[in-house]
């Protein structure tokens, strides 16, 4: 059956398959390779994203994880976005390893965690995130709750920052922090 849904509600499509995965995860089905027809998937690679990080984010949320599909639909908008405007609808070939992330502990300015979550939020908006990695697992999570930040926004914030870490340095310390 040929996809009818007009291009301005992909988010509508988003939610919807959000909807039906978390049912199928929460109905004990972990195969996340068998939760996409190939509609579904086309709509994923048309929008730049995996079926692997849309596993992430079901999986940390049928886990208890506070990251509802609303987090997750601002998080793809974010990617699709760049992934639309910035790479011309073509995915990168480079993927981001673990090893190539800055270590857990390390900082910038006394911030923990903001060297390695800037290379993994560039990773994320070019789609070149290592299927082992997640942006928004739970290393991301304490560091945004405790900067009260959206992770979308993050992405918005690196995006707009460009190679300039400064500019993200200063948007993390405006943020009220919290204990």
């Amino acid at each position: 059956m040929a996809d009818t849904t007009p291009a301005y509600s992909w988010s509508s499509r988003f939610l919807a398959l959000h909807a039906k995965c978390l049912a199928l995860y929460q109905g004990g089905n972990e195969d996340f390779a068998s939760w996409f027809t190939a509609e579904e998937d086309a709509f994923l690679k048309s929008i730049g994203y995996r079926q692997r990080e849309f596993f992430d984010f079901i999986e940390d949320l049928g886990g208890g994880a506070d990251l509802p599909a609303s987090i997750a639909l601002l998080v793809a908008a974010a990617r699709r976005d760049y992934f639309l405007v910035i790479q011309n609808g073509v995915p990168s070939t480079n993927e981001v390893q673990t090893a190539d992330l800055p270590a857990t502990d390390q900082e910038t300015d006394g911030i923990v965690w903001l060297p390695r979550i800037i290379v993994k939020a560039r990773a994320k908006l070019r789609g070149e995130m290592n299927p082992d990695l997640m942006y928004g697992c739970g290393g991301d999570r304490r560091f945004f709750t405790k900067h009260d930040i959206d992770p979308a926004d993050f992405l918005r914030t690196v995006w707009a920052a460009g190679d300039d870490d400064t500019k993200i340095l200063d948007y993390v310390k405006s943020r009220p922090a919290r204990a």
